[in-house]
């Protein structure tokens, strides 16, 4: 009923830039928090970055002023900027978002991931 799509991600040089985006299709009929995970091998799944459908954002410290996270409300999209990188930024992202599907009740749902690489 409910799609996360993730596109972007990819290789990169320590140093450089890359960007993610995510949007939700199907029955929604609303949208609350939006964000994007990491997980790198043998590492738990952590929080990059989450932004509420008011705008207010939260970011892991790793990441601030490094990345940056936006959303359109009116495609269901949630992008993430990544400028900076560094290798310790290698990882699966993960889209995820807490909706209200058409006639039902809140669930989250997760994207299938993007592997960023960032080479030294």
């Amino acid at each position: 009923q409910v799609q996360l799509v993730e596109s972007g991600g990819g290789l990169v040089q320590a140093g450089g830039s890359l960007g993610l985006s995510c949007a939700a299709s199907g029955s929604i009929r609303s949208i609350n928090d939006m964000g994007w995970y990491r997980q790198a091998p043998g590492k738990q799944r952590e929080l990059v970055a989450s932004i509420l459908s008011g705008g207010m954002t939260r970011y892991a410290d790793s990441v601030k002023g490094r990345f940056t996270i936006s959303r359109d409300n009116a495609t269901n999209a949630v992008s993430l900027q990544m400028n900076s990188l560094k290798p310790e930024d290698t990882a699966v992202y993960y889209c995820k978002a807490d909706i209200r599907i058409r006639g039902g009740s809140w669930s989250t749902y997760w994207g299938r991931g993007t592997q960023v690489t960032v080479s030294s």
